[in-house]
């Protein structure tokens, strides 16, 4: 039977609905086996949160050299395991992180790559948007095992509950992939709002907001949203550049993406026009985010946005 091997993502520990999203792409192709690679003694625990998704296997590696050593002992590990198991694809998220990691296990298992990819057919088609979404490509990997990124939200995650069987495997990393060591490193901040690239309604602010982002807070906050900007809000210093959204910035493709006060330079749209549904509010009919909306207001966000907070907040009450 065809296999397929996905990367499980964590952060902090903690398993992220990106691994879910792989899975389902993955079930596509053949049966999924996660792959964990986690600290000496956390294998289990990493693998228990594995409970969701069309997960058949677990593969646990434990080793305190993927914190020591990060990316590099990730990769040499990655690329042991795909010469063990020899699967038809190894699906990865498409963040900084995970390119990678992608990258350096194609070069040193002489496989064919491909990065942000929005889908994967079970004949290992993987459907990209390139040159600012205005293009879409269709491409299969030809040589070796398929190493495929795909972007966070692209995929509708099948959530039904699974129990996968889980082997522990145990690999030497390389003196190679130790030659960087990490002395420090500091967890993501988590606010009280859902991170970025996984959340599934964005409200994002540009140079309209004139560098007050109180009314897309609001109105963000009262659906339950993440917060994101454009490269001009973030450049003028208005928001923090962890939050820009864009081609030099973070991709997202949330269900719901509002776009406020930002005019929709190419930049910008490459980052967020894969989103599911997108609402513009601007007070220039001629800005071109309004081209790809599927719904826009004309007008000042401050008049719009917080009538728009009041009828959400009405509607739950």
């Amino acid at each position: 039977m065809t296999s397929c091997l996905i990367l499980a993502d964590f952060i902090g520990g903690k398993n992220t609905k990106i691994t879910a999203e792989l899975a389902t792409a993955a079930a596509r192709i053949g049966e999924v086996t996660a792959v964990v690679l986690a600290p000496t003694g956390q294998g289990a625990t990493y693998a228990a949160s594995l409970n969701q998704g069309a997960i058949s296997k677990v593969i646990v590696v434990e080793s305190d050299s993927f914190a020591a050593h990060g990316i590099g002992a990730v990769a040499d590990v990655l690329t042991q395991i795909i010469a063990t198991k020899n699967p038809a694809a190894i699906l990865i998220a498409s963040h900084a992180f995970g390119k990678e990691v992608a990258g350096r296990v194609a070069v040193k298992s002489n496989c064919g790559i491909i990065t942000d990819a929005v889908d994967v057919a079970a004949d290992l088609t993987a459907t990209q948007l390139v040159f600012g979404g205005s293009t879409t490509v269709h491409s299969q990997v030809c040589h070796g095992t398929a190493i495929i990124t795909v972007r966070p939200n692209s995929i509708t995650a099948d959530l039904k509950a699974a129990s996968p069987a889980v082997e522990s495997l145990s690999f030497e990393i390389s003196e190679c992939a130790k030659k960087a060591t990490i002395t420090s490193s500091k967890p993501p901040l988590q606010g009280g709002r859902p991170e970025l690239t996984e959340a599934d309604i964005v409200v994002s602010g540009g140079r309209g907001t004139n560098g007050d982002f109180a009314a897309v807070e609001a109105f963000a906050d009262s659906l339950g949203a993440a917060v994101g900007a454009s490269r001009a809000a973030t450049d003028a210093g208005w928001y923090p550049h962890s939050h820009q959204v864009g081609q030099t910035g973070k991709t997202v493709s949330p269900q719901l993406y509002v776009a406020c006060g930002i005019s929709g330079a190419i930049q910008h749209r490459a980052g967020m026009q894969t989103s599911k549904a997108i609402v513009v509010i601007n007070k220039d009919p001629e800005a071109p985010i309004f081209e790809i909306a599927d719904f826009g207001v004309v007008g000042d966000l401050f008049a719009v946005l917080p009538k728009a907070t009041e009828g959400v907040k009405a509607r739950k009450s």
